[in-house]
């Protein structure tokens, strides 16, 4: 156990003994360091009301920390100098800038996620028409979880060149609106008196801002309405389930007030050449007097039938 294995410059050695020792404290520093960042974060940080985000870079400020606390007190351990890593790391370095470049950019543009905080844990975001919610901001992806149930894992390099939207980054209030169309003759003031009725008696509709009622065109087949309103919401649910119960009751409202919903109709004409109309009626002619010839023929036998019935009546 204490036969030298590695022979150092400076006339130091270190034997099987010592690595021994210092790959057993290596494994239980890493331990306490994941524990200590852990309790800090869940403790010590929820105590003074930091938010999650904030809670998440200190627990990794303290881990690698610790971490670089264990590497320097492990090599003066093994009596090994830092100078003895000047090549290697440069050459290290060299290699891990060109072998890991996209994931040294994602690692770098994570730092960046979490110090700028564009997204925020639980915050509602729109990307290429997805809509969900961060719930991880890692160091090389972010994860979202869409409204469907299925995650995305966004590299967050990725993630801070595209265009997203954050529903919720300064408040969780979101202005949504819903299209009615009604039939025409309908009476539109009646229409907007009962749609601004249905927006203030629901209470999952802000009253500031204000909601508005839009007569927004006359459309092919309906007078078109547009509502819209302000909702405070904490789950992309809420947002879905406010529309239904909003369209829930504008339906309910207008059967009993005798609003008909319009639905698209069509009037078709028909116009037909002069050449066409004659050939129509020449075809309607003749089979007319085919029809005629027809019953006569008809008309014919059954007069013969009855002569002949009644002269066999006779003779018997």
């Amino acid at each position: 156990m204490s036969k030298p294995l590695i022979s150092l410059k400076e006339g130091t050695s270190i034997n099987l003994w010592q690595l021994l020792l210092a790959l057993l404290f290596v494994i239980l520093a890493w331990l306490v360091s994941r524990f200590v960042a852990k309790f800090i974060g869940r403790k010590i940080l929820k105590l003074m009301n930091i938010s999650d985000d904030n809670v998440i870079i200190i627990q990794r400020l303290v881990f690698f920390v610790m971490l670089g606390i264990i590497v320097i007190t492990v090599l003066s351990f093994l009596n090994v100098p830092l100078t003895a890593f000047a090549f290697i790391s440069g050459a290290i370095a060299i290699g891990v800038g060109f072998g890991a470049k996209n994931v040294m950019d994602n690692f770098i543009s994570g730092w960046i996620l979490m110090s700028e905080r564009p997204v925020r844990i639980n915050d509602v975001v729109e990307m290429d028409s997805q809509l969900g919610r961060v719930i991880q901001v890692g160091n090389r992806s972010t994860m979202i979880r869409r409204i469907d149930g299925a995650h995305m894992v966004i590299p967050n390099s990725t993630l801070l060149q595209s265009n997203l939207i954050n529903w919720t980054l300064v408040d969780p209030n979101i202005r949504n609106s819903i299209k009615v169309g009604v039939a025409y003759g309908s009476d539109v003031e009646k229409v907007r008196d009962i749609l601004f009725d249905i927006l203030s008696n629901n209470e999952n509709v802000l009253k500031d801002p204000e909601p508005s009622v839009i007569f927004e065109d006359f459309g092919d087949s309906a007078l078109l309405f547009e509502i819209w309103y302000w909702a405070q919401i904490n789950t992309i649910r809420e947002l879905r389930g406010i529309r239904s119960d909003l369209r829930f009751e504008i339906d309910k409202r207008f059967r009993e007030n005798d609003i008909v919903i319009a639905f698209p109709q069509r009037d078709v004409h028909l116009h037909f050449a002069d050449d066409v109309a004659k050939q129509l009626a020449k075809k309607l002619e003749n089979s007319g007097s085919q029809q005629s010839i027809e019953d006569k023929s008809k008309g014919n036998k059954a007069e013969d039938s009855v002569e002949e019935t009644e002269k066999s009546h006779k003779q018997s």
